[in-house]
């Protein structure tokens, strides 16, 4: 079970982190991402982190802003969101991948959170 929280209400600019926690074992091959969802727009990739080796990738539009990191003691993935923009205003959803390597791919994900809201105000 994953539990997303951090999410409110920001004016561009600003930042926020979001966490993402664990309640079962993450496995050292698996890996972690976020997405999000904004008014009227598909599901789209934002990052990503190989719970093993720490290994990162984002999407274009967030990255230099957006980092993505782990706490292995706490099985908890958080992204810091820095300069957010009113483009960056979505749910935000964390998902884990049990497949080897990186994917970027909604549908390689098998477990997701129930998501937090993140508005941007200009």
């Amino acid at each position: 079970q994953l539990q997303a929280s951090g999410g409110g209400l920001v004016q561009a600019g600003g930042s926020l982190r979001l966490s993402c926690a664990a309640s079962g074992q993450i496995r050292s091959h698996y890996s972690v991402a976020w997405f999000r969802q904004g008014p009227g727009k598909e599901r789209e990739f934002a990052a990503v982190i190989r719970w093993s080796d720490g290994d990162t990738g984002y999407a274009d539009s967030v990255r230099g802003r957006f980092s993505i990191s782990r706490d292995h003691a706490k099985s908890t993935v958080y992204l810091q969101m820095n300069s957010l923009k009113s483009e960056d205003t979505a749910v935000y959803y964390c998902a884990v991948s049990p497949r080897t390597g990186f994917s970027y791919m909604k549908s390689a994900y098998e477990y997701w959170g129930q998501g937090t809201l993140v508005t941007v105000s200009s």
